[in-house]
């Protein structure tokens, strides 16, 4: 054991020298050149290891059109990465006896027998299920439209999601595959509020951002003395860039991707998924998180040649490195977090823009996130695998 250690800080450390000089500039030097090629906004990088931030990097503007640039005081949208915060709270429930993950979730929300099940009683659909997205239930929250301006961006109450149980149906026998899944992490959602008192928001504010100082992270609508810190958000495409909507709700679906935080608090968060024990929860039910589950074949959450899906989580390999993370993507911001386990370390990284384009696809902004991914595993973890 001892020895197991002395290798493991002596890695750590290794990884904490290769991340300065050369190896970092040549990261920035991609990040930025990268950014601006495609025509992103703005983008925040930093790298974290054995529970510091060694270097970081950002380029462009959060506000375009008052250039506004970025800074450590941005705020970015992180989309789907509120997944992980999710995960993370019903492993705490788990681990304070309050629930076990191969529970029915009906157990815990009876509304969710009004769900058309061919293949069984609705009970097959467990806690497990829906942190691995094998539940069987759809991909996107609201099916059917929204295109008005007045409508909300995203379903407002509980009330309305209940509503749309007895038009939902399982696209597949519970647990017997992949396929990511919204609705699945409103229904985690919503057993975190009913097993804690709680609304999600302050639970997860009081049990994850307190303990770890995320003090200027948020759901939803930014606090009055924050929404200047907040990144607006764009689309580019072939034919130039638009604004997205600002300071949005993210509704019922916040359990999927309400979380806006700037880069600091993100680091500390970052920290605490790739170190040791601490307050919000300990090292061996993290493992289980990154523990893979199934195999992972749409793409959603990750990337690559071999992605497993976790709980809460993915795990992927990029040129023979096994990575641990999440990504996000809404209302033009794309981001991605990554950590390698083995050292102790970790990046996140964001960008305000989602730029596609139909005739080149290295003119997007997901060739970008690729291509940091990629310098990244090349600079600092191909040797320590």
């Amino acid at each position: 054991m001892m020895r197991a250690l002395i290798a493991l800080t002596a890695l750590a450390a290794l990884i904490q020298r290769t991340a300065t000089g050369d190896a970092w500039s040549r990261v920035a030097a991609l990040h930025s050149q990268r950014v601006q090629q495609v025509g992103i906004v703005g983008s925040s990088l930093v790298f974290v290891a054995n529970g510091q931030v060694t270097h970081k990097t950002a380029v462009g503007y959060q506000d375009l059109a008052t250039k506004r640039v970025v800074d450590d005081d941005t705020i970015y949208h992180w989309a789907s990465i509120t997944k992980t915060f999710t995960g993370i709270a019903i492993m705490q429930l788990r681990d304070r006896g309050r629930l076990s993950l191969d529970d029915p979730a009906v157990k815990y929300v009876p509304e969710l027998r009004e769900i058309h099940n061919p293949y069984g009683d609705v009970a097959q659909v467990t806690v497990r299920s829906l942190m691995s997205h094998s539940s069987g239930l759809r991909a996107g929250t609201w099916p059917w439209g929204g295109d008005k301006p007045w409508h909300p961006f995203e379903p407002t109450r509980w009330a309305q999601f209940v509503a749309m149980l007895p038009y939902t149906d399982l696209r597949f026998q519970p647990g017997t595959k992949y396929s990511y899944s919204n609705p699945g992490v409103i229904i985690l959602g919503r057993i975190i509020e009913l097993l804690s008192g709680d609304d999600y928001e302050v639970y997860i504010t009081k049990n994850i951002f307190m303990p770890l100082g995320m003090s200027h992270s948020f759901f939803d609508r930014a606090p009055y003395h924050l929404v200047g810190h907040r990144s607006h958000s764009y689309v580019g495409t072939d034919d130039g860039t638009t604004e997205q909507p600002f300071d949005f709700d993210s509704g019922i679906t916040v359990s999927n991707g309400g979380l806006n935080a700037p880069l600091g608090d993100m680091a500390r968060y970052l920290a605490f998924l790739s170190t040791t024990d601490g307050p919000v929860l300990q090292r061996s039910s993290l493992d289980e998180m990154f523990t893979p589950q199934l195999r992972a074949a749409d793409g959603e959450g990750g990337s690559g040649d071999d992605v497993q899906a976790g709980l809460s989580s993915f795990i992927e390999r990029h040129g023979g490195v096994e990575l641990a993370g999440h990504s996000g993507d809404q209302n033009g911001f794309i981001s991605h977090l990554y950590i390698h386990r083995p050292s102790r370390s970790g990046y996140i990284v964001a960008f305000n823009t989602n730029v596609t384009s139909v005739r080149d696809p290295r003119h997007t902004t997901r060739a970008v996130d690729d291509d940091v991914r990629d310098a990244i595993v090349r600079e600092f973890w191909s040797g320590a695998r």
